[in-house]
């Protein structure tokens, strides 16, 4: 991926006109305020918004699936605005829908200080996030995921992303034998994102097919957790088949690199493309340390969580 793209490719430039726009719907919201679940772009006048979105909706369906916004001002905002005027711009791309089972629409990825353990989801944490899609072991996962970066981290936090269509078809190449595997399912924890008393896992393929598109899936921690979860080892086909996607995913010379600065933001097809985080140092003021926000959107099913 890295070999064949630019930046050029993904940067989408947020201009002055749409800048002004936001500000002029702030300005409606601080005289006559909604709460965030009620805003609609459709309540305010965002055409040079919604053509900085089209451009967005392009990259992510018929480019490279990543796309990311320079900039938004966020400093010029709070952190309820910020999520305001950005909450409006998700919903010009698509419909955004629930990223909990208790309906959480709007996500904050920030070190809680929280351990690893059951349920506690590893983007709360600064540790490294291995290559993933959003909610894998769902029937109808989120089509794209936005972050707004309010804060960056002191040092770290490099976002990665590859595609898992160049994955597939490079396992293809390589390791036809290990592929129909792939387009079995496999268990995959919930992470406690469930109703109490309900299967602690779900059965998912990594690849399949829909209509001429290629989905994938892909947390391989979370098929390692539904071992542990259910007492049944992985299928010998099935951890050769995940071992042969590793090596091709973590190869540096298919993924993107790059950190997200403030005020951008990065939208992902999580139909296509795998991301991962490298581990990352906060500054000690609590302002100033790493924030982002992140709204997931799909068109398909329910606003519900489970689709």
């Amino acid at each position: 991926m890295q070999g064949t793209i630019s930046e050029s490719d993904w940067m989408v430039p947020f201009p002055k006109a749409a800048v002004d726009e936001l500000e002029q719907a702030l300005q409606r919201l601080r005289r006559d305020p909604l709460p965030l679940l009620l805003l609609s772009p459709a309540q305010f006048a965002l055409s040079a918004c919604a053509a900085v979105m089209t451009a967005v909706g392009r990259k992510l369906r018929r480019g490279v699936g990543l796309a990311v916004i320079d900039r938004i001002p966020v400093e010029r905002f709070s952190v309820d605005e910020n999520c305001a005027l950005y909450w409006l711009l998700g919903s010009l791309l698509g419909r955004p829908v629930a990223q909990k089972w208790d309906g959480t629409m709007i996500y904050d990825v920030r070190d809680t200080g929280k351990a690893l353990e059951y349920g506690v989801r590893r983007s709360v944490t600064n540790l490294e996030l291995q290559f993933h899609t959003d909610a894998p072991w769902l029937a109808l996962p989120p089509e794209r995921v936005g972050l707004l970066c309010l804060s960056p981290a002191r040092e770290g936090g490099v976002s990665q992303v590859v595609s898992l269509a160049t994955v597939h078809n490079e396992l293809r190449r390589r390791r036809p034998d290990l592929l129909p595997r792939l387009y079995r399912p496999f268990p995959w924890d919930r992470q406690a994102e469930h109703a109490p008393g309900d299967d602690k896992v779900a059965w998912q393929p990594v690849f399949h097919s829909a209509g001429r598109d290629l989905v994938a899936r892909y947390n391989e921690t979370l098929i390692g957790n539904a071992e542990t979860l259910t007492g049944a080892p992985l299928d010998r086909e099935g951890r050769e088949a995940l071992a042969g996607m590793r090596a091709i995913a973590d190869s540096p010379e298919l993924r993107v690199e790059f950190t997200i600065e403030k005020g951008q933001i990065q939208y992902l097809n999580n139909l296509w493309i795998a991301h991962s985080r490298t581990a990352f140092k906060d500054a000690e003021e609590p302002y100033l340390k790493r924030h982002l926000i992140r709204l997931w959107s799909r068109d398909e099913g329910r606003r519900t969580f489970h689709g």
